[in-house]
């Protein structure tokens, strides 16, 4: 098996268990401070390493990479967890399964890669069973994810995520290949710290203080956690295979927050859908 696949599927996990904690946190709380304080902690675990990590030699691409990638970037994690907070799990994150079907295009602009038959297949597969996990609510039929976005602002906000998510994965892998996954991660996430700095303080003014009485620091103490470790494992993996293919196989996180949004918070998800999204993955890994 190759490594990018358990490193994938690492990633996965921890972003779904980010999901789902985040979600959590959210509760009577204001999402702008709980979206930073989701990322803050990755500031010394990327860091601290830049100091040991060499530094490789840069040139206008990585720089175009990084720039173009942090605004869209920064716009997508507060769409995403305005999404979090306004809809359910099982509504919402479907949603991501669009992102594969983009990423058959984008790479192929931005980076020419090209999809084989049987990957296509795979991703596919990944992104009809992760629409389909809406359609277990029996009364709202298979056009149910369309229904929730024209009328659900969550969906519409995980719509955003799934678009920008396209191009700044692509971005990234761009970036990692003029740099290294670590030199990479050192970099992007603490800057997408800062530019998201300034918005949360700002939205959140006034509650800053009482956040540190409150519980709401510590509420989004686990999702932080998750959170670097989904971004860790997602540089590294990203770098060792088709993009198309790593991002098709994370978007497994849908299945685990369907299971999160059903254990945690009593949803509905399809096991139809889980079979069809397990045959996305094992064509991709059989084809890629």
């Amino acid at each position: 098996m190759p490594l990018w696949f358990p490193l994938t599927l690492l990633s996965a996990f921890f972003l779904a268990t980010s999901d789902a904690t985040t979600k959590r946190a959210l509760t009577g709380r204001n999402e702008y401070l709980v979206t930073w304080l989701r990322i803050v902690p990755t500031l010394p675990l990327f860091l601290i390493p830049l100091l040991f990590i060499p530094v490789p030699k840069l040139g206008d691409d990585f720089y175009f990479c990084i720039f173009t990638g942090l605004p869209l970037e920064a716009v997508a994690i507060i769409l995403y967890t305005k999404a979090l907070k306004l809809s359910p799990l099982s509504l919402t994150l479907p949603l991501l399964s669009l992102t594969p079907l983009l990423l058959l295009v984008v790479p192929y602009l931005l980076l020419g890669e090209r999809i084989s038959a049987m990957g296509g297949a795979g991703i596919l597969l990944i992104a009809l069973g992760g629409y389909l996990l809406n359609t277990g609510r029996g009364e709202t039929g298979i056009l149910a994810p369309l229904r929730a976005l024209a009328g659900d602002k969550g969906a519409m906000c995980m719509l955003g995520v799934a678009a920008i998510y396209s191009v700044t994965s692509t971005l990234g892998k761009r970036a990692i290949a003029s740099s290294s996954p670590l030199f990479f991660a050192a970099v992007y996430l603490p800057l997408l710290v800062l530019v998201l700095t300034p918005v949360a303080l700002y939205k959140s003014r006034g509650e800053l203080g009482p956040a540190l009485r409150n519980g709401t620091v510590e509420a989004a103490l686990l999702p932080a956690v998750c959170y670097a470790l989904q971004a860790l494992t997602h540089v590294y993996a990203v770098n060792m295979t088709n993009v198309a293919y790593m991002i098709a196989v994370k978007r497994l996180s849908l299945l685990f927050g369907v299971l999160y949004g059903h254990y945690l918070f009593k949803e509905k998800g399809g096991i139809v859908s889980t079979l069809i999204m397990l045959a996305g993955v094992f064509l991709i890994v059989a084809g890629g």
